[in-house]
């Protein structure tokens, strides 16, 4: 059996360098030595998830639960996955001290590195959507499979662990057998930024150009009666929905996986704020605001699989089933005209276009370079690394963020600087409340968060800079709004910040 000290050490190993290659390597290796009863747990902690899902152990009760540490590896793997489920598996009265009290007993069992390491992962300081890419490349060499038999079955199943053992135990067949199933959500597509419209339409040939919504993603999924709403984060929201549930068993389909945005509007047709959209989904009882769906993208239609089919004939399935429900666009792939699509949605309330590939297959879960978003201002979505208490008037809160972007090869997030800018007096009275319950550590001046909150930035530039390990830094940074709709692994990547690294103002 492996122990837990061998992914601990992988885990180690792939934290201390910066080569993909390395990477790749370290996680094969152990990946290649476990037991089939090993692959799912092992994936998971090695991807820096809860094998399972989330345990209830939050940092209140890890930064209070004490053990000695033990003084040689004894935990294995199978025994991790064990205890953590004991953990998620503990409810009701006295369910608090129950919880601590096997925690204490897990932690009994571990050595100090193997106790560092469980503490961040139970925090959820080790979870690093980012680390996906890597660690599907490491189950294609550990399986001596294609990469792109991995990509591919991960893409449809949406579960790395289950992906791995496919790939371990059964090889490219047993990947091969994963299909879209109208009911399980896809990891969505996205868009990566563009400088400008001439740049992303010389790049991309015969496109469809799109308004951005300033809306919330949203995937839905119909078979017969049945329908099923996902957030861009994958969470079921159909009974926050009911109004789009309506809508979409209308449709003249019997199956269906659509993609798209939903908003709430005013009665001017123009968009409400978007935290009015988001607060529909987390509702628990009728609201207000009524929603609409605007549909981008067909994935599904009556029994055929679309996603390996390019964007135009995926866009005429759409047509074929709501043709009234399109999000604006126009296919050109003409300045002038894409720029008065642009100045469309910006008079409408909008954030601005995508542009994208009409030849481009849908390739879900990965940000690529076949859509192209381009904004009249630089945005960029970041994770919050940590944040400082405030002076004067802030006393007390917390106030200025430091700010990081994904690291495309797995690693930690990478600070690209920090703000205090935009902060009103609600976001300031929510962060000072919602952090620490994110919170690994803090110091004298600020609290240190897991990387899991996202908020979006708006910047006049990215400049070359040595105070920042990526090498840029943000130019007067400010806060638009958090995103609750996205996690860690949507957040731009530092080669997303490169992109508008000394560019001015995006547009036609």
């Amino acid at each position: 059996m492996v122990l837990l000290a061998a992914v601990v050490a992988a885990s180690a190993e792939v934290a201390a360098t910066r080569s993909r290659n390395a990477k790749v390597a370290a996680i094969a290796g152990l990946l290649s030595r476990l037991d089939p009863a090993e692959v799912r747990p092992a994936t998971a902690l090695l991807a820096g998830e809860l094998p399972g899902g989330r345990a209830g152990v939050g940092w209140s009760t890890l930064s209070t639960v004490e053990a000695p540490a033990a003084a040689e590896p004894a935990l294995t793997v199978l025994d991790t996955d064990a205890a953590i489920g004991e953990l998620r598996g503990i409810s009701g009265s006295g369910s608090g001290r129950r919880r601590a009290a096997a925690l204490a007993a897990l932690l009994g069992r571990a050595t100090a590195d193997e106790q560092h390491f469980l503490i961040r992962l139970l925090g959820g300081e080790l979870r690093q959507g980012a680390l996906e890419g890597v660690m599907l490349e490491a189950v294609a060499a550990a399986a001596e499979v294609p990469a792109a038999d991995v990509r591919r079955a991960f893409m449809l199943s949406g579960q790395l662990p289950e992906t791995a053992a496919a790939a371990l135990t059964g090889g490219s067949a047993a990947l091969a057998a994963f299909r879209l199933e109208v009911g399980r959500p896809l990891r969505p597509m996205l868009a990566s930024p563009a400088g400008t419209l001439a740049e992303a339409l010389g790049e991309l040939g015969a496109c469809s150009v799109e308004h951005k919504l300033d809306g919330a993603r949203i995937q839905v999924h119909r078979n017969g009666d049945e329908v099923h709403v996902y957030t861009r984060t994958l969470r079921e929201i159909t009974r926050q929905v009911p109004e789009l549930v309506a809508l979409v068993r209308e449709l003249p389909c019997s199956a269906t996986v659509l993609d798209g945005e939903t908003l709430a509007l005013t009665d001017s047709g123009r968009p409400r704020p978007f935290q009015e959209t988001m607060a529909r989904f987390g509702a628990q009882s009728p609201r207000d605001e009524v929603l609409q769906p605007y549909f981008f993208d067909c994935l599904h239609l009556d029994g055929a699989d679309l996603v390996d089919e390019p964007l135009r004939d995926r866009l005429a399935a759409l047509d074929r089933v709501a043709a009234g429900h399109r999000i604006p666009a126009r296919r050109t792939s003409d300045e002038a005209e894409a720029a008065e699509l642009l100045d469309s949605a910006l008079d409408a309330g909008h954030e601005g276009v995508v542009v994208k590939a009409l030849d481009a297959p849908y390739a879900a879960g990965r940000r690529g370079r076949t859509w192209r978003k381009i904004k009249p201002s630089h945005t960029l979505d970041l994770v919050v690394l940590a944040a400082e208490w405030g002076h004067g008037r802030r006393s007390g809160l917390l106030s200025n963020l430091h700010l990081g972007a994904r690291d495309p090869d797995g690693g930690p997030p990478i600070m690209v600087g920090k703000t205090f800018k935009g902060l009103t007096d609600e976001l300031l009275a929510w962060q000072t409340a919602e952090f620490p319950r994110h919170e690994t550590h803090r110091d004298a001046h600020a609290v240190h968060l897991a990387p899991d909150l996202v908020v979006e930035i708006e910047l006049d530039v990215v400049q070359t800079s040595t105070r920042y390990p990526g090498g840029v830094a943000l130019r007067f940074a400010r806060v638009v709004r958090y995103r609750p709709d996205k996690d860690a692994a949507s957040a731009d990547t530092i080669d997303d910040v490169r992109t508008v690294l000394g560019s001015g103002p995006r547009g036609g």
